[in-house]
Formats: structure tokens, C-alpha cells, sequence
């Protein structure tokens, strides 16, 4: 009799998450206890020579500085200086001119772990995920891990237990605290300090479009801006929509995600041959999507966290797809609860499928035309910015408090 073991999806992808997490644990525990033995050999006369930081941001890519630039700015004005880590040789951070803003580049892999692994600070900041689960660890002069999401959507769309070791969560929608509470009480994970500061990257948007000149006129432009992956738009449907969006007659601006061009440097370097630039599409890959955002008339993407950015702050309506999306190795899985993207995603623009492809200068038109997606923005703005234009100094208003309370602790 042939006896067959099956794992589902779901629970393999959490066995293999776990999995990585007890390999990595064991090659740090090893790491830790090689110093050791040569700190005891060298007869204890090693110093502890590494400086302490009372607040420090940790960015694992130089795309999130604009994440944490308000909020430096506002620390700043308060005469809190913050010490920025950054895993880019080319990020924007290294060259700004805030003067309390010390940058360092602190490499990649495990030059970046063993920096972290072994900090000195007061308060951690950081919009990066999977903190001891992976090579990452707490530090134990480390006071106080914060996380501040990146995209304003659900909080469950890290990998597993992406957030379960932080301190406390920088939030911008009650939902999210509601996702938090659930995980946390699945896990038997002590409750985190959970802060609605809003999200003070779209505050800055925001503000920027606000004093914006005015646009002169240009023919309807539909934006193409995929993420990258599997379950991606072009891994999805390939050239196929860039075909049938040229056949409407309006002007196409193609924006993968920069990852695209490192993970499928491939697939992107055949769809740019077969569909060159020409008066009716342009391939963009500005740094700062400001420009391309504001001149297009509406936006095509997947699961990529510029939907809600064009939307939201541009108040503009979407066309998203719908790709068969596993979550499995996410910590949504383990909700029973549908993700709150699901719900907002219907009332602020149409779902593209196979079916509807053809059609998709109708779907196009619909959406610039339908007023009930703009009302459904202004619900969906409610339930996932709170606090609009106060990001920044609230976000500081917790750390700030949190920094003398720490402070208050260590002296007494």
C-alpha cells in the first residue's frame, strides 16, 4: 500500500518560512559564540569601542528614503539628530544637506547584519520586515524597534511574521491595528505599542502637487506601471497589453518597477524591442515618479503600492488585475479575515481580467467617466490615511516621547 504525504500550499510555504528562520538563527548563534571564545582567549582586553545612537533609521533600499525624509526633517526641528543606515552606495540620503541627518552606507548582506546584529541605540526606525526572523536580529543595545509600513495597504502583506519582533508599528488605518491584534493574539506575541500617525510620504505628495503649476494640455494618458514578479502584471499578460493599449489611440507611458530590471532584466529587454518608444509610448524609469504620476490620466497596475498613491493623492481612478495571488508564505494566511485591499480595490477603479482585455479602452473611458469612483476614493482616503498633513510631526511626537521615556527608564 503506497502511503502518499500531502502539505498543502499554505502550510509548506509556512514550514519552509520557518525553516530558513531556524537555519539563519543557527549560523548567527555560531557567529555569536566565535566572537565570544575570541573575546575570552584575548583575556577580556577587547573595548567595546562602538558608539551609541539614541535614534537611528534603518533603510534596506534607497527608494524609501522619501519614507523617512519628513520625518528626519521634522526631528530635526526639534533638535533630534538621527543617524541613517543604508544598504544603497547610491542613496539620496548620503547627499542631502540636512545637517541633522548623519548618513552612512552600511553595505549589504552580511556586513549590513553584523552592523545591525550589533548596534548601540536608543529607538530603531524602519520600514523593513522580517527583523529576527532572518539574518536580521535584535540587537541587545537596541532599546526600541519601530515599524513604519511603505505602502498604505494591509499590514499582513509582509512574509510571515514580518513584524511580529518589532516594539511598535507606525499605522495609518484602524484596519491595520485590527490585523496586528489578530496576528498577535494567534502568535501569543506580547501586544505592541500601535500608533495611527497617518502616512507622512503621501503627506509630502500631497503638499508638492498642491503647488504645482498647472498642467497645459495633453492627450488622455494612460499610465502602465507594473510590479514585478510572478503573479506581475507582464508575467500575467506579457506584450499582449501593451498591444491592445496602443490600439486605443491614447498616449502609453510603461514604468516597470526597478526591480524588474534587475530580476527580469530579460523579459523587459524583449518587450522594449518589440514595442520601442515612439509619439504614443515612452518608457519611463525616472527616479522620482512625481512628473509621470501627475501627467497621466489613469493608471494600470497590480498588487504595486502606487495604485493607492495615484489614487489617493492624485485623485485619480485605477484599472487593476486581478492575478491569482498566493498567500501562502504571507502572514495573511493565517486570517480568516479578507484583506482589506480586496474590498478598497472595486471602489476605486475596474478589475482587468482575460476576458475584459479586449475591451479595455471601454473599461479605460468608464473610469474617467463613472463619479462613483471618486466617491469611492474619498472612502477609501478615509480608511487608510488618517491624520492627512500631519504625518510627519505626529510620527516625531511618538518618538520624541518615546526617546525621554526611554531615557527616564535608564536614569532612574
Amino acid at each position: 500500500m503506497q502511503v502518499i504525504l500531502y502539505i498543502d500550499p499554505g502550510t509548506g510555504s509556512m514550514l519552509f518560512t520557518v525553516l530558513i528562520g531556524i537555519l539563519g538563527a543557527f549560523v548567527y548563534t555560531l557567529r555569536m559564540l566565535w566572537i565570544r571564545l575570541r573575546f575570552r582567549l584575548s583575556g577580556g582586553r577587547s573595548k567595546d569601542t562602538r558608539e551609541k545612537h539614541p535614534f537611528v533609521i534603518f533603510s534596506d533600499d534607497k527608494r524609501y528614503w522619501n519614507i523617512f525624509a519628513p520625518i528626519c526633517r521634522e526631528l530635526g526641528s526639534r533638535g533630534i539628530d538621527t543617524v541613517y543606515f543604508t544598504q544603497s552606495p547610491d542613496d539620496p540620503a548620503l547627499t542631502q544637506k540636512d545637517p541633522h541627518v548623519k548618513a552612512v552606507c552600511i553595505g549589504k548582506d552580511n556586513r549590513a547584519f553584523t552592523k545591525l546584529n550589533y548596534l548601540r541605540s536608543d529607538i530603531l526606525l524602519s520600514t523593513t520586515p522580517g527583523l529576527a526572523v532572518y539574518q536580521w536580529k535584535r540587537s541587545p543595545e537596541v532599546k526600541w524597534y519601530v515599524h513604519i509600513p511603505h505602502a498604505p495597504s494591509d499590514i499582513t502583506l509582509y512574509r510571515m511574521f514580518g513584524i511580529d519582533y518589532y516594539d511598535a508599528v507606525l499605522l495609518s488605518g484602524d484596519y491595520q491595528a485590527e490585523q496586528i491584534r489578530q496576528l498577535e493574539a494567534l502568535r501569543e506575541l506580547p501586544a505592541k505599542e500601535l500608533v495611527k500617525v497617518g502616512i507622512p510620504y503621501m503627506d509630502e505628495m500631497a503638499a508638492r502637487l498642491s503647488q504645482a503649476e498647472q498642467l497645459p494640455p495633453h492627450p488622455t494618458t494612460v499610465l502602465l506601471a507594473p510590479s514585478w514578479g510572478e503573479s506581475a502584471l507582464f508575467s500575467v499578460y506579457g506584450g499582449e497589453i501593451l498591444r491592445v493599449l496602443l490600439e486605443t489611440g491614447y498616449h502609453v507611458i510603461v514604468r516597470p518597477h526597478p526591480q524588474s530590471f534587475v530580476s527580469e532584466k530579460e523579459r523587459i529587454a524583449a518587450l522594449q524591442r518589440e514595442f520601442p518608444e515612439s509619439d504614443r509610448l515612452e518608457w519611463n524609469r525616472d527616479r522620482d515618479n512625481f512628473q509621470v504620476l501627475r501627467r497621466s490620466d489613469i493608471l494600470i497596475s497590480d498588487f504595486s503600492g502606487v495604485i493607492f498613491e495615484f489614487s489617493l493623492i492624485y485623485d485619480k481612478p485605477v484599472i487593476y488585475t486581478d492575478p491569482n495571488f498566493d498567500l501562502g508564505p504571507y502572514d495573511a494566511w493565517w486570517l480568516k479575515d479578507p484583506l482589506w485591499t480586496v474590498g478598497a480595490l472595486p471602489r476605486i477603479g475596474e478589475a482587468l481580467t482575460r476576458e475584459n482585455l479586449p475591451q479595455l479602452k471601454s473599461l479605460i473611458d468608464a473610469c474617467l467617466q463613472d463619479p462613483r469612483y471618486a466617491a469611492g476614493r474619498q472612502q477609501v482616503k478615509a480608511e487608510t490615511w488618517a491624520e492627512p498633513g500631519q504625518g510627519a510631526r505626529l510620527a516625531a511626537d511618538y518618538l520624541e516621547a518615546k526617546l525621554r521615556e526611554l531615557n527616564a527608564k535608564e536614569e532612574g
